[in-house]
C-alpha cells in the first residue's frame, strides 16, 4: 500500500463533492489511509494490516452501490473491516474480536500508539514468564502456526493453545497496568 507513510500525520477525510464518489478509485483513494491505519492499529504489523485493508475493499467491491453517499460508503467499510477483523482474529487467535470504534481513527493519539507500540509490546513481554513470552514471541513475532509453535517450544498443541490463552489474558493485564510480575 503506497498511500501509507508510517510516522506523518493523519489524512483529514475529504468532503467530497455532491456528498457522492464518482468511482471505485475515489473511494479507495479516500478511504484506503484511514482503513489502514484502523486495522493496523488492531493488528501491529504491516503486512496484516495491508492484506486485510485489501480484503476490506475486495469484499466492499461488490455489494456497495457506487450511488452510495460518502457516510454510507465509510460507514459500510467500517463494519466490512469490522467482520474482516474478526475472521483475522477468529483464524489466528481462535476469538473474535470485533470492536472498532466509529470515531474516525486516524487522530494524532492514535499515531503515538502506532509508534510506541513496539515499546509497549517489550515491556509487556518482559514481565510476562517464559513459557507465556515465549508462545506469544513465536505465535505472534515469528507468524507462526499454533502446531509449529507447540513443535518449537515442545509441548502439545493443545497445551499451546492454553498457553497462549493465559499468556495473552496475562499480556492484556499487564499492558492495562493491572498485573506486573
Amino acid at each position: 500500500m503506497t498511500d501509507h507513510h508510517p510516522g506523518t500525520s493523519p489524512p483529514v477525510l475529504r468532503v467530497i463533492p455532491g456528498g457522492r464518489y464518482a468511482d471505485w478509485e475515489a473511494v479507495y483513494r479516500d478511504n484506503a489511509t484511514w482503513v489502514y491505519r484502523t486495522i493496523f492499529a488492531r493488528v501491529g504489523n504491516q503486512a496484516d494490516a495491508e492484506d486485510l485493508t485489501a480484503e476490506v475493499f475486495l469484499a466492499a467491491l461488490k455489494p456497495l452501490k457506487i450511488s452510495a453517499s460518502q457516510g454510507e460508503v465509510r460507514s459500510y467499510l467500517r463494519a466490512t473491516a469490522r467482520t474482516v477483523l474478526a475472521a483475522h482474529w477468529r483464524s489466528t487467535l481462535g476469538r473474535e474480536i470485533t470492536s472498532i470504534d466509529d470515531d474516525h481513527p486516524a487522530t494524532p493519539d492514535s499515531e503515538d500508539a502506532i509508534c510506541t507500540a513496539p515499546q509497549r509490546v517489550a515491556v509487556v513481554l518482559e514481565h510476562l514468564p517464559d513459557n507465556y513470552r515465549q508462545i506469544l514471541e513465536v505465535r505472534f513475532l515469528e507468524g507462526r502456526s499454533i502446531k509449529d509453535s507447540a513443535v518449537q517450544l515442545g509441548v502439545s498443541v493443545a497445551n499451546a493453545k492454553v498457553l497462549q490463552h493465559r499468556a495473552l489474558q496475562l499480556a492484556a493485564k499487564i499492558g492495562k497496568g493491572e498485573d506486573q510480575h
